[in-house]
């Protein structure tokens, strides 16, 4: 049975990234990780650490036990816990695909396994953008109507071909009201105007018990990837 691996937050980001680096430099075909922070952090881009308040908001988060980490993804802030199982898939697409709708199919290689699986164990699986949820985006993955998966996507130019990370954070275990509390203190600390709700969201394990999902998903992807690259 596939288990996420467990480790920091800090961890996690540095191994997709280094995913990243290994496929761009042609070390493997393809990438694809499932980890579990064992600790917890609020990761949000790069860019939010310009405003003026970021510093401030920073040790009011840290001192509520959510140090903030940066990522090179986009977005808005994401809380990390042992509650979420992240997914990083790393691939470069056909150069028979062209650039136009590179973006757009990224985002649908990441989510459609996800919406087979919820589709598989019974649920009502959706993408889209939901009110409320924190880093909300058009390639969220919605289970019953709310928010279940946060997506996001990150390109590299090698050797003449783009080489993508697509990302997403599943929301594999109810924890909720505290994952809402640590990105609503750090954006009203920080001057920004978004409020997250909590019922918004929904962790996969709150509908179904699911106890391979993570096997699935990777048989899934496997899959998936296996129909369009040579692995």
């Amino acid at each position: 049975m596939t288990k996420p691996v467990s480790m920091t937050v800090e961890a996690g980001l540095a191994a997709e990234q280094a995913l990243l680096a290994a496929v761009c430099a042609g070390e493997q075909e393809y990438g694809l990780l499932f980890w579990q922070p064992n600790d917890q952090a609020l990761v949000m881009p790069r860019r939010l650490s310009r405003l003026p308040a970021f510093q401030t908001a920073s040790q009011v988060s840290a001192d509520a036990g959510w140090p903030v980490l940066l990522r090179e993804t986009g977005g808005e802030p994401v809380p990390q816990s042992n509650a979420t199982v992240n997914i990083a898939l790393v691939y470069a697409p056909p150069r028979s695909e062209g650039d136009q709708n590179r973006i757009e199919t990224g985002y649908l290689r990441l989510c459609q396994p996800i919406c087979d699986l919820l589709i598989e164990l019974g649920g009502d699986a959706s993408v889209g953008e939901i009110d409320g949820a924190f880093c909300d985006g058009r390639y969220n993955v919605n289970l019953n109507g709310r928010k279940m998966v946060g997506t996001a996507q990150r390109w590299r130019q090698s050797g003449g071909r783009p080489v993508g990370l697509v990302h997403g954070a599943l929301l594999l275990d109810n924890d909720r009201e505290e994952l809402i509390a640590a990105v609503n203190r750090f954006n009203e600390v920080c001057g920004l105007q978004q409020r997250v709700r909590a019922d918004s969201h929904i962790a996969l394990h709150e509908a179904f018990a699911a106890p391979d999902a993570i096997s699935r998903l990777d048989t899934l992807y496997r899959q998936m990837l296996a129909s369009f690259l040579p692995v």
